[in-house]
């Protein structure tokens, strides 16, 4: 079965790259970066994740496209970023002070959270990443899988294996965050591979 996927996140990308298997090719969506994309407006990763499926699908005639949508809840935040976690400090207009070299948006977001956690002992900053995936074809919607990890957040970032913020996501039963984990490891249990494991028992049911 060949599936599209709808991101060109590189560390989404290289995610679920690990995820397949013999029978599931994986394929970026073609020309993805010269698609303008739709609006992510929906309040709930579920809504945007259809959405995007969707309206890619409907780009691609015959084909299985896979959208996501994920982040990071954060309880002493009330759930935030949630599905705001990719422009958390753009939407907030957090400019830190600048070091010796620009930061990516990756490293602001996570400065802006950090800096809204100053002060929340390490023993109340419980936090989940969640992502939702839906697979369309011709505008329909075929299968949805949901996936979410525990963890708590750290007061400085370790590791340098992950992305968004996978430094400041810590993981108690395995000791590391996780930035710290390989990719393939990663995969086993994280929201995203727990969603594309949900989505991909869906689909078998639902394919012929």
């Amino acid at each position: 079965m060949n599936l599209y996927i709808a991101t060109s996140n590189p560390g989404k990308l290289r995610d679920f790259a690990a995820a397949t298997t013999q029978d599931i090719s994986l394929l970026p969506l073609p020309n993805l970066k010269e698609i303008p994309p739709p609006s992510e407006d929906e309040p709930t990763f579920e809504g945007n994740a259809q959405t995007k499926a969707i309206y890619y699908s409907n780009l691609a005639p015959g084909a299985i496209v896979i959208a996501d949508d994920s982040g990071l809840e954060v309880d002493a935040l009330h759930g935030a970023p949630g599905v705001r976690s990719a422009r958390y400090a753009d939407d907030h207009h957090f400019h830190p002070v600048e070091t010796s070299h620009p930061l990516t948006t990756d490293q602001r977001n996570n400065l802006y959270l950090l800096s809204l956690l100053t002060g929340v002992p390490l023993t109340e900053r419980s936090a989940r990443y969640h992502c939702v995936l839906a697979a369309a074809r011709d505008g329909k919607v075929l299968a949805i899988g949901h996936g979410a990890v525990e963890g708590d957040i750290l007061s400085a970032p370790r590791g340098t294996e992950g992305f968004g913020y996978d430094p400041l996501f810590y993981l108690p039963e395995r000791g590391k965050t996780m930035a710290e984990l390989d990719i393939e490891t990663k995969l086993t249990f994280s929201h995203r591979g727990r969603a594309f494991a949900a989505l991909l028992s869906e689909l078998a049911s639902n394919i012929p």
